[in-house]
């Protein structure tokens, strides 16, 4: 079997708002054997910047667009062509958006692999740990404490135990912040409640913040600081009442390998759509060993949350799901199969490959690039 075809599409929905959500767009990797299967993948970056890494032409052999790497390569062979990948890419940067373009190519990678075994992806990944996961509605924060109550109740009351509230408008001032979260913690009631500032403060302002927030039981406090100040975080997460989480904006291994070697975070969020099904098994081991625990990242599409759900159910202590209810075209409408919580409980697809098929009539109508 050998790779004859690897297609990059891009698709956006027409009323691309300016907020924190990559729901508004996406960037999908086909990748197709000689055989006639066909794997997807998709990244969450930039849909232009992830096609430009697909399509690169060869310039010298560490800088070589993901095509030319992989035509005529076997598409079984996932864990050797990741590395072939990387050695070849090495001057596009070893942690980021190179990386999530290849997270898109290896995860197309396994789809093809499991629908040529008629296996799901857990199953290649060592096997399912977890039949259903508990999950919580992902979505952002209202404008205040009032509006933000009623956004977390109308997912309580759709089924959710637990949710999460984030971003704008939070890091505005200190009064803001706390009201906000109380109104979460009253719209939701005695579920979990999950909280992400969205990078906004220096470490002593993210640690009076967590003595606030303690108050309205918060399951974890979600990227209080940039998300590349390891030192902070280690000073924060040996200080902080409640559990400290991060971890999305990482891309593959080597991005991971500091903030576990230093045992920094309490919840390690990974996202299977920067890091691939390849690496994201390697930081499941590593994590597991240093006793935290693991939790998926996902706000794009069913894509990479079938993904997300094939990799998370490996996970020994997985605890927790990242539904995204943003209400968007792309979240709920790309696959035929709706991937989506019931009663608050996401299960494991067990269907070959992703378990999800692509609606193509839903791809023509958002397409807006195409190349391979």
């Amino acid at each position: 079997m050998k790779i004859d075809q690897i297609v990059c599409q891009i698709l956006r929905i027409d009323n691309v708002q300016a907020k924190t959500a990559s729901s508004q767009d996406a960037v999908i990797v086909r990748v197709r054997s000689d055989t006639g299967i066909e794997g997807v993948g998709e990244a969450d970056a930039s849909p232009e910047v992830i096609k430009a890494i697909v399509d690169a032409p060869f310039s010298h052999n560490i800088a070589s667009g993901l095509r030319e790497i992989l035509l005529g390569e076997n598409p079984l062979e996932t864990e050797r062509l990741w590395q072939k990948m990387y050695r070849r890419t090495m001057y596009f940067g070893r942690t980021s958006v190179g990386i999530a373009a290849m997270a898109a190519v290896d995860m197309a990678l396994w789809d093809l692999k499991g629908k040529h075994y008629g296996e799901p992806i857990h199953r290649l990944l060592g096997g399912k740990q977890h039949d259903t996961i508990k999950a919580y509605a992902s979505i952002l924060f209202g404008r205040d404490g009032q509006e933000t109550a009623d956004i977390a109740r109308r997912w309580r009351e759709a089924g959710y135990q637990a949710v999460k509230c984030g971003w704008e408008p939070m890091g505005q001032n200190e009064k803001l912040d706390i009201e906000l979260v109380q109104g979460a913690r009253e719209g939701l009631g005695e579920g979990t409640l999950l909280i992400d500032a969205g990078c906004v403060w220096d470490a002593r302002t993210a640690l009076r913040r967590t003595h606030a927030f303690a108050e309205f039981d918060i399951e974890w406090l979600e990227e209080p600081l940039r998300e590349d100040d390891l030192e902070g975080y280690v000073w924060l997460r040996d200080r902080s009442p409640v559990p400290i989480a991060s971890g999305e904006g990482e891309c593959g291994r080597e991005a991971f390998r500091p903030w576990i070697d230093r045992r920094a975070l309490d919840v390690y969020q990974v996202d299977l759509s920067r890091c691939g099904f390849t690496d994201a098994a390697y930081i499941r081991s590593r994590v597991e060993e240093c006793g935290a625990r693991l939790c998926n990242h996902c706000y794009t599409s069913p894509l990479t949350v079938a993904a997300s759900m094939h990799w998370l159910c490996t996970c020994r202590d997985a605890f927790l799901f990242e539904d995204c209810v943003e209400d968007s075209p792309l979240r709920h409408e790309l696959t035929i199969e709706k991937v989506q919580a019931e009663g608050g409980w996401i299960t494991v697809p067990d269907r070959p490959g992703l378990g999800v098929t692509l609606d193509e009539a839903f791809v023509t109508r958002h397409l807006v690039s195409e190349s391979g």
